[in-house]
């Protein structure tokens, strides 16, 4: 319709104020594995779907390790060339809890492949999936750097002595823990960063800083300390040096344990270095969170699962039941500090990530040199305790995505 001048009835557009450009709405552009944009909500289904593949995935490597576990509990021992080895009970009940492990490994790829999973509590999945990744990655790094390093200087492998356990036996095993590790840890990396990628991509420099952080510090940097020095030691005994290295009573000494304990030293000093980084981020501001926070995760696992728990799997096993040789001397304080040291990186890690990950909400927009660019006007930039009251309750909701 028009009126009398023949202008019509709707109202111009409004023009922008001189000197201020038009505001122009933004959307982050996604690109799929062809090259192709993709819009925001088909780029998050097609990591749900990458997601739900590597889980299952993870599931399927499982079953052989179990099937092999479960016909050694029943007494079928397929595979097994020397039965005489260990006593009847100290073989069911080895192989009874090396089973529950795998399945509770199981269970938790299972659950990532489940939209309900995914909105689980994040201890639920966090913990297990910490445990499995500390004895998961020093294992399958021992494995294949001793392997090398007995086929490059002729070293014997005891894996293909066939004195125990048939050959095919650790193809089976060890395969299965390959494929388990990559599709297991890949599947939570792509659920760690569709629930909390805002705290991921962020720049260490931009980190909130939150009430308890002098306290993080006060907790983290000796346990950072601690981690270094068992590393060393680790490393020390892998070449062959070192006080205390584990020989006396113990098995003698092969390619595999000396890569093995290179292996988990190898990590302790990553997490190491990995909690600095997260403790001190003015050392490098422009580092985004995941890389020391992926050092700090693989290392503090390592040294708890794959030397505290296995110390203290033999204290105990020796105190009740006066099966195998208990660690003394060097490599049993070693053990029970690898234990305690895990346990505080546990627990003050955990609450720091917590508080961390409601207070950082999203990410702020970086420039082009990738310094974070200062807050917009109005918001604010440091909340402090109530970051830390937020913290606890989304620990403890039910539902904290």
């Amino acid at each position: 319709m028009t009126d009398g001048g023949g202008a019509t009835g709707a109202a111009p557009p409004p023009h922008p104020r001189p000197g201020r450009p038009s505001p122009v709405r933004r959307t982050r552009i996604a690109r799929g594995p062809d090259g192709r944009r993709t819009a925001p909500g088909e780029a998050a289904a097609m990591k749900s779907s990458r997601l739900t593949r590597l889980g299952w995935i993870a599931v399927v490597a499982c079953v052989p390790y179990l099937a092999l576990k479960l016909l050694w509990v029943l007494g079928l021992d397929v595979g097994v060339v020397d039965a005489s080895r260990f006593s009847r009970t100290t073989w069911i009940a080895a192989n009874a809890a090396t089973f529950l492990l795998d399945a509770v490994a199981a269970v938790v790829a299972h659950t990532l492949t489940r939209p309900a999973g995914r909105r689980a509590p994040a201890w639920l999945l966090a913990l297990p999936l910490w445990a499995a990744a500390g004895l998961l990655l020093p294992l399958l790094t021992g494995l294949l750097g001793g392997s090398l390093t007995g086929l490059v200087t002729g070293a014997r492998n005891p894996l293909a002595d066939g004195d125990f356990l048939q050959p095919w036996v650790f193809g089976v095993v060890y395969g299965g823990f390959l494929v388990e590790a990559v599709t297991l840890l890949g599947a939570f990396a792509v659920y760690a960063h569709q629930r909390w990628g805002a705290l991921l991509r962020r720049p260490l420099g931009a980190l909130p800083r939150t009430g308890s952080r002098a306290l993080q510090r006060l907790f983290l940097l000796p346990a950072a300390a601690v981690l270094a020095a068992l590393g060393t030691v680790r490393v020390l005994w892998g070449a062959g040096a070192g006080p205390g290295t584990p020989t006396a009573g113990g098995p003698p000494r092969t390619v595999l344990s000396a890569a093995s304990d290179c292996a988990q030293g190898g990590y302790a000093v990553a997490g190491a270095v990995g909690l600095v980084l997260l403790v001190l981020p003015g050392l490098l501001p422009r580092l985004r969170v995941r890389t020391p926070l992926a050092l700090a995760w693989a290392g503090s696992a390592t040294v708890f699962a794959c030397g505290g728990c296995t110390w203290l799997v033999q204290a105990v096993a020796g105190g009740l039941f006066g099966a195998g040789a208990v660690p003394g001397g060097l490599p049993g304080l070693l053990g029970a500090l690898e234990l305690c040291t895990g346990l505080v990186v546990l627990c003050a890690g955990a609450f720091a990530l917590c508080e961390l990950a409601v207070a950082a909400g999203p990410a702020p927009a970086a420039s082009e040199r990738g310094v974070p660019a200062p807050p917009a006007p109005g918001t604010r930039e440091d909340p402090l305790s109530s970051a830390s009251l937020r913290a606890v309750r989304e620990c403890a909701s039910t539902d904290d995505r």
